[in-house]
Protein backbone atom coordinates (compact mmCIF):
# COMPACT_ATOMS: atom_id res chain seq x y z
CA UNK A 1 0.00 0.00 0.00
CA UNK A 2 1.26 3.49 -0.84
CA UNK A 3 -0.73 6.21 0.84
CA UNK A 4 1.12 9.21 -0.56
CA UNK A 5 3.06 9.86 -3.72
CA UNK A 6 6.33 11.68 -3.16
CA UNK A 7 9.84 11.71 -4.57
CA UNK A 8 11.37 11.16 -1.12
CA UNK A 9 10.75 7.91 0.79
CA UNK A 10 8.03 8.39 3.37
CA UNK A 11 7.93 6.27 6.51
CA UNK A 12 4.33 5.25 6.93
CA UNK A 13 2.09 2.29 7.64
CA UNK A 14 3.31 -0.78 5.71
CA UNK A 15 6.83 0.65 5.28
CA UNK A 16 9.66 -1.65 6.31
CA UNK A 17 10.88 -0.50 9.73
CA UNK A 18 14.23 1.35 9.58
CA UNK A 19 17.21 0.09 11.51
CA UNK A 20 18.02 0.94 15.11
CA UNK A 21 21.11 3.18 15.25
CA UNK A 22 21.64 4.58 18.75
CA UNK A 23 24.61 5.88 20.68
CA UNK A 24 24.05 3.76 23.78
CA UNK A 25 21.55 1.68 25.73
CA UNK A 26 20.78 3.25 29.10
CA UNK A 27 18.36 0.60 30.36
CA UNK A 28 18.06 -3.06 29.36
CA UNK A 29 20.14 -5.12 26.99
CA UNK A 30 21.14 -3.74 23.61
CA UNK A 31 18.73 -4.48 20.77
CA UNK A 32 20.53 -4.84 17.46
CA UNK A 33 17.45 -5.32 15.30
CA UNK A 34 13.74 -6.10 15.40
CA UNK A 35 13.15 -9.83 15.65
CA UNK A 36 10.57 -11.52 13.36
CA UNK A 37 7.46 -12.73 15.14
CA UNK A 38 7.55 -9.99 17.80
CA UNK A 39 5.72 -6.71 18.13
CA UNK A 40 7.67 -3.60 19.13
CA UNK A 41 6.45 -0.26 20.41
CA UNK A 42 9.20 2.27 19.71
CA UNK A 43 8.62 5.61 21.39
CA UNK A 44 10.63 8.82 21.14
CA UNK A 45 10.70 10.71 24.43
CA UNK A 46 12.75 13.38 26.19
CA UNK A 47 13.60 14.78 29.61
CA UNK A 48 12.40 18.29 28.62
CA UNK A 49 9.03 17.17 27.23
CA UNK A 50 6.08 18.07 29.49
CA UNK A 51 3.93 15.12 28.41
CA UNK A 52 6.70 12.50 28.23
CA UNK A 53 6.49 11.59 31.90
CA UNK A 54 2.88 10.49 31.45
CA UNK A 55 3.83 8.72 28.22
CA UNK A 56 6.55 6.75 30.03
CA UNK A 57 4.10 5.66 32.71
CA UNK A 58 1.72 4.59 29.95
CA UNK A 59 4.49 2.53 28.33
CA UNK A 60 5.23 0.79 31.64
CA UNK A 61 1.57 -0.20 31.82
CA UNK A 62 1.47 -1.36 28.20
CA UNK A 63 4.60 -3.48 28.63
CA UNK A 64 3.14 -5.15 31.70
CA UNK A 65 -0.24 -5.74 30.05
CA UNK A 66 1.07 -7.15 26.75
CA UNK A 67 4.36 -8.79 27.76
CA UNK A 68 2.89 -12.29 27.34
CA UNK A 69 1.73 -11.49 23.79
CA UNK A 70 5.15 -10.85 22.32
CA UNK A 71 5.16 -7.07 22.74
CA UNK A 72 8.40 -5.29 23.57
CA UNK A 73 8.59 -1.60 24.39
CA UNK A 74 11.64 0.45 23.44
CA UNK A 75 12.08 4.13 24.31
CA UNK A 76 14.59 6.39 22.58
CA UNK A 77 15.81 9.78 23.82
CA UNK A 78 17.10 11.44 20.66
CA UNK A 79 16.23 15.08 21.26
CA UNK A 80 18.31 15.91 24.35
CA UNK A 81 20.02 19.30 24.40
CA UNK A 82 23.24 19.56 26.42
CA UNK A 83 26.83 20.76 26.17
CA UNK A 84 28.12 17.21 25.76
CA UNK A 85 26.95 13.64 25.28
CA UNK A 86 27.97 12.85 28.86
CA UNK A 87 25.87 15.71 30.22
CA UNK A 88 22.88 14.65 28.13
CA UNK A 89 23.27 11.06 29.31
CA UNK A 90 23.45 12.20 32.95
CA UNK A 91 20.24 14.23 32.54
CA UNK A 92 18.55 11.20 31.06
CA UNK A 93 19.76 8.92 33.87
CA UNK A 94 18.41 11.33 36.49
CA UNK A 95 15.08 11.58 34.68
CA UNK A 96 14.70 7.81 34.40
CA UNK A 97 15.30 7.44 38.13
CA UNK A 98 11.76 8.70 38.74
CA UNK A 99 10.40 5.51 37.12
CA UNK A 100 11.33 2.71 39.57
CA UNK A 101 8.94 0.33 37.80
CA UNK A 102 10.65 0.79 34.42
CA UNK A 103 10.32 -2.53 32.58
CA UNK A 104 11.62 -1.86 29.05
CA UNK A 105 14.74 -0.85 27.14
CA UNK A 106 15.76 2.79 26.88
CA UNK A 107 18.27 4.03 24.30
CA UNK A 108 20.13 7.32 24.01
CA UNK A 109 21.13 8.83 20.68
CA UNK A 110 22.78 12.18 20.09
CA UNK A 111 24.09 11.40 16.62
CA UNK A 112 20.92 12.43 14.80
CA UNK A 113 20.63 8.99 13.21
CA UNK A 114 17.32 8.04 14.82
CA UNK A 115 15.77 11.39 13.97
CA UNK A 116 16.94 11.04 10.36
CA UNK A 117 15.79 7.43 10.05
CA UNK A 118 12.47 7.64 11.90
CA UNK A 119 11.16 11.08 12.82
CA UNK A 120 11.90 13.09 9.69
CA UNK A 121 10.71 10.62 7.02
CA UNK A 122 7.47 9.99 8.93
CA UNK A 123 6.75 13.75 9.19
CA UNK A 124 6.91 13.46 12.97
CA UNK A 125 7.67 16.84 14.52
CA UNK A 126 6.94 16.62 18.25
CA UNK A 127 7.49 14.08 20.99
CA UNK A 128 6.32 11.80 22.47
CA UNK A 129 5.84 9.94 19.20
CA UNK A 130 5.17 6.21 18.90
CA UNK A 131 5.83 3.66 16.17
CA UNK A 132 4.50 0.10 16.26
CA UNK A 133 6.52 -2.51 14.37
CA UNK A 134 4.47 -5.52 13.35
CA UNK A 135 5.65 -9.14 13.57
CA UNK A 136 6.74 -9.03 9.91
CA UNK A 137 9.04 -6.05 10.52
CA UNK A 138 6.76 -3.47 8.89
CA UNK A 139 5.29 -0.31 10.41
CA UNK A 140 1.77 -0.84 11.72
CA UNK A 141 1.18 2.52 13.42
CA UNK A 142 2.71 5.99 13.65
CA UNK A 143 1.27 8.61 15.95
CA UNK A 144 0.71 9.99 19.40
CA UNK A 145 1.13 7.34 22.11
CA UNK A 146 -2.22 8.13 23.72
CA UNK A 147 -3.88 6.59 20.65
CA UNK A 148 -2.15 3.23 21.10
CA UNK A 149 -4.84 1.84 23.39
CA UNK A 150 -7.42 2.23 20.61
CA UNK A 151 -5.47 0.27 17.99
CA UNK A 152 -3.05 -2.09 19.73
CA UNK A 153 -5.51 -4.95 20.13
CA UNK A 154 -6.35 -4.77 16.39
CA UNK A 155 -2.64 -4.70 15.50
CA UNK A 156 -2.04 -7.79 17.62
CA UNK A 157 -5.01 -9.51 15.97
CA UNK A 158 -3.61 -8.72 12.52
CA UNK A 159 -6.67 -6.73 11.42
CA UNK A 160 -5.49 -3.15 11.73
CA UNK A 161 -3.23 -2.56 8.71
CA UNK A 162 -5.82 -3.78 6.21
CA UNK A 163 -8.72 -1.85 7.72
CA UNK A 164 -10.28 1.22 6.12
CA UNK A 165 -10.02 2.96 9.51
CA UNK A 166 -6.24 2.51 9.60
CA UNK A 167 -5.77 3.76 6.03
CA UNK A 168 -7.94 6.81 6.66
CA UNK A 169 -6.12 7.60 9.91
CA UNK A 170 -2.74 7.34 8.17
CA UNK A 171 -3.82 9.64 5.33
CA UNK A 172 -5.00 12.20 7.84
CA UNK A 173 -1.78 11.93 9.88
CA UNK A 174 0.40 12.54 6.84
CA UNK A 175 -1.79 15.36 5.51
CA UNK A 176 -1.52 17.13 8.87
CA UNK A 177 2.11 16.28 9.59
CA UNK A 178 3.80 16.87 6.24
CA UNK A 179 3.37 20.68 6.05
CA UNK A 180 4.55 21.11 9.64
CA UNK A 181 7.52 18.79 9.10
CA UNK A 182 8.56 20.69 5.99
CA UNK A 183 8.33 23.96 7.92
CA UNK A 184 10.55 22.57 10.66
CA UNK A 185 13.08 21.35 8.08
CA UNK A 186 13.22 24.82 6.51
CA UNK A 187 13.61 26.45 9.94
CA UNK A 188 16.51 24.10 10.64
CA UNK A 189 18.21 25.12 7.39
CA UNK A 190 17.80 28.81 8.18
CA UNK A 191 19.15 28.33 11.72
CA UNK A 192 22.17 26.52 10.28
CA UNK A 193 22.86 29.48 7.97
CA UNK A 194 22.56 31.90 10.89
CA UNK A 195 24.89 29.84 13.08
CA UNK A 196 27.50 29.48 10.35
CA UNK A 197 27.51 33.23 9.66
CA UNK A 198 27.62 34.19 13.34
CA UNK A 199 30.53 31.84 13.97
CA UNK A 200 32.71 33.89 11.65
CA UNK A 201 31.03 37.17 12.69
CA UNK A 202 29.64 37.75 9.23
CA UNK A 203 26.80 39.86 10.57
CA UNK A 204 25.48 40.87 7.13
CA UNK A 205 24.95 37.27 6.07
CA UNK A 206 23.52 36.40 9.48
CA UNK A 207 21.07 39.31 9.22
CA UNK A 208 19.91 38.20 5.78
CA UNK A 209 19.26 34.67 7.06
CA UNK A 210 17.43 35.94 10.15
CA UNK A 211 15.28 38.26 8.06
CA UNK A 212 14.44 35.30 5.82
CA UNK A 213 13.27 33.43 8.91
CA UNK A 214 11.23 36.37 10.18
CA UNK A 215 9.58 36.84 6.77
CA UNK A 216 8.61 33.16 6.53
CA UNK A 217 7.66 32.73 10.20
CA UNK A 218 6.68 36.15 11.62
CA UNK A 219 5.35 34.59 14.83
CA UNK A 220 8.51 32.61 15.57
CA UNK A 221 10.05 34.03 18.75
CA UNK A 222 13.47 32.54 18.07
CA UNK A 223 13.92 34.37 14.75
CA UNK A 224 12.47 37.63 16.02
CA UNK A 225 14.62 37.56 19.16
CA UNK A 226 17.71 36.90 17.04
CA UNK A 227 16.75 39.81 14.78
CA UNK A 228 16.56 42.30 17.65
CA UNK A 229 19.71 41.02 19.33
CA UNK A 230 21.85 41.01 16.18
CA UNK A 231 20.90 44.55 15.22
CA UNK A 232 21.33 46.05 18.68
CA UNK A 233 24.13 44.07 20.28
CA UNK A 234 26.20 42.67 17.41
CA UNK A 235 25.86 45.26 14.67
CA UNK A 236 25.08 48.16 17.06
CA UNK A 237 22.70 49.54 14.44
CA UNK A 238 20.43 51.65 16.65
CA UNK A 239 18.74 53.35 13.71
CA UNK A 240 17.42 50.05 12.37
CA UNK A 241 17.33 48.05 15.59
CA UNK A 242 15.32 50.34 17.86
CA UNK A 243 12.22 50.43 15.58
CA UNK A 244 12.46 46.62 15.35
CA UNK A 245 12.56 46.42 19.15
CA UNK A 246 9.63 48.84 19.48
CA UNK A 247 7.54 46.66 17.17
CA UNK A 248 8.65 43.57 19.11
CA UNK A 249 7.39 45.17 22.34
CA UNK A 250 4.10 46.25 20.78
CA UNK A 251 3.47 42.72 19.55
CA UNK A 252 4.28 41.42 23.02
CA UNK A 253 1.70 43.80 24.50
CA UNK A 254 -0.92 42.84 21.92
CA UNK A 255 -0.50 39.10 22.51
CA UNK A 256 0.45 39.32 26.20
CA UNK A 257 3.25 36.90 25.32
CA UNK A 258 5.41 36.76 28.45
CA UNK A 259 8.49 35.41 26.68
CA UNK A 260 8.49 38.35 24.25
CA UNK A 261 8.29 40.87 27.06
CA UNK A 262 11.04 39.16 29.02
CA UNK A 263 13.21 39.08 25.90
CA UNK A 264 12.66 42.80 25.36
CA UNK A 265 13.64 43.51 28.95
CA UNK A 266 16.86 41.55 28.52
CA UNK A 267 17.75 43.43 25.36
CA UNK A 268 17.28 46.72 27.20
CA UNK A 269 18.68 46.00 30.67
CA UNK A 270 20.67 42.76 30.87
CA UNK A 271 23.98 43.85 32.46
CA UNK A 272 25.84 41.35 30.27
CA UNK A 273 25.11 43.56 27.24
CA UNK A 274 26.71 46.86 26.30
CA UNK A 275 24.05 49.58 26.28
CA UNK A 276 26.43 52.53 25.87
CA UNK A 277 25.19 53.25 22.33
CA UNK A 278 21.49 53.16 23.26
CA UNK A 279 19.77 56.57 23.37
CA UNK A 280 19.03 56.85 27.10
CA UNK A 281 15.69 58.63 26.76
CA UNK A 282 14.28 56.02 24.39
CA UNK A 283 15.74 53.11 26.34
CA UNK A 284 14.19 54.23 29.63
CA UNK A 285 10.88 55.17 28.01
CA UNK A 286 10.56 51.61 26.70
CA UNK A 287 11.65 50.27 30.09
CA UNK A 288 9.02 52.32 31.90
CA UNK A 289 6.29 51.13 29.53
CA UNK A 290 7.39 47.49 29.89
CA UNK A 291 7.57 47.75 33.68
CA UNK A 292 4.09 49.20 34.00
CA UNK A 293 2.65 46.59 31.69
CA UNK A 294 4.15 43.51 33.30
CA UNK A 295 3.41 44.72 36.84
CA UNK A 296 -0.27 45.02 35.92
CA UNK A 297 -0.73 41.71 34.13
CA UNK A 298 -2.48 38.63 35.51
CA UNK A 299 0.79 36.70 35.86
CA UNK A 300 1.22 38.36 39.26
CA UNK A 301 -1.18 35.78 40.72
CA UNK A 302 1.74 33.33 40.55
CA UNK A 303 4.46 33.87 43.18
CA UNK A 304 7.35 32.58 41.10
CA UNK A 305 6.22 34.59 38.07
CA UNK A 306 5.83 37.68 40.24
CA UNK A 307 9.36 37.23 41.58
CA UNK A 308 10.70 37.03 38.02
CA UNK A 309 8.80 40.20 37.18
CA UNK A 310 10.22 42.06 40.19
CA UNK A 311 13.72 40.96 39.19
CA UNK A 312 13.29 42.47 35.73
CA UNK A 313 11.76 45.70 37.00
CA UNK A 314 14.61 46.04 39.51
CA UNK A 315 17.08 45.96 36.60
CA UNK A 316 15.21 48.83 34.94
CA UNK A 317 15.30 50.99 38.09
CA UNK A 318 18.95 50.22 38.74
CA UNK A 319 19.92 51.12 35.17
CA UNK A 320 18.26 54.52 35.48
CA UNK A 321 20.04 55.17 38.79
CA UNK A 322 17.21 54.52 41.26
CA UNK A 323 19.14 52.07 43.45
CA UNK A 324 16.70 52.19 46.39
CA UNK A 325 13.74 51.23 44.20
CA UNK A 326 15.76 48.44 42.60
CA UNK A 327 16.70 47.01 46.01
CA UNK A 328 13.07 47.22 47.10
CA UNK A 329 11.90 45.10 44.16
CA UNK A 330 14.64 42.51 44.70
CA UNK A 331 13.73 42.17 48.38
CA UNK A 332 10.07 41.70 47.42
CA UNK A 333 11.11 38.97 44.98
CA UNK A 334 13.16 37.13 47.63
CA UNK A 335 10.27 37.35 50.09
CA UNK A 336 7.95 35.71 47.55
CA UNK A 337 10.40 32.88 46.93
CA UNK A 338 10.53 32.07 50.65
CA UNK A 339 6.91 30.97 50.56
CA UNK A 340 7.04 28.85 47.43
CA UNK A 341 5.82 25.27 47.27
CA UNK A 342 8.58 22.61 47.61
CA UNK A 343 7.68 21.36 44.11
CA UNK A 344 9.57 24.32 42.62
CA UNK A 345 12.55 23.96 44.94
CA UNK A 346 14.91 23.33 42.02
CA UNK A 347 14.29 26.53 40.06
CA UNK A 348 13.66 28.45 43.29
CA UNK A 349 17.09 27.57 44.67
CA UNK A 350 18.99 28.74 41.61
CA UNK A 351 16.88 31.86 41.19
CA UNK A 352 17.23 32.79 44.87
CA UNK A 353 21.01 32.59 44.60
CA UNK A 354 20.95 34.84 41.52
CA UNK A 355 18.70 37.37 43.29
CA UNK A 356 20.93 37.43 46.37
CA UNK A 357 24.00 38.06 44.23
CA UNK A 358 22.23 40.85 42.33
CA UNK A 359 21.04 42.38 45.60
CA UNK A 360 24.60 42.36 46.94
CA UNK A 361 25.87 43.94 43.73
CA UNK A 362 23.27 46.69 43.93
CA UNK A 363 24.17 47.39 47.56
CA UNK A 364 27.90 47.23 46.85
CA UNK A 365 28.32 44.26 49.17
CA UNK A 366 30.05 40.89 48.81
Amino acid sequence: MSIVSTSAPVLQMDSLAPELKVRDWIRGEALASFQPGKFYILEFCGTWCDTCEGAMLNLIQLQETYKDRGVEVVAVAAHESAASADEARSKLEAWLAQFPELNFRVAFDDTGAMITLWMQPSFSVGIPQAFVIDRDGHIAFVGRPDKLHDVLSQILAGTWRTSAQAKAAERQRIAEGEPEARKEALKKQIRAKIAAAEEIEDWKTALAAIEEGVALYPDNLSFRKAHVHLLLHKMHDMRTGLPVLRQFIRDGFDTNYEAMLETAFCELFDPAYDHSQFPSAERFAMGKELSEHILARSRLEDDYGEAVTYHMVAAYHHARGNKERAVEFLELALKLLDGLDPDVEGPKKGFSAALLQTLADYKGEK
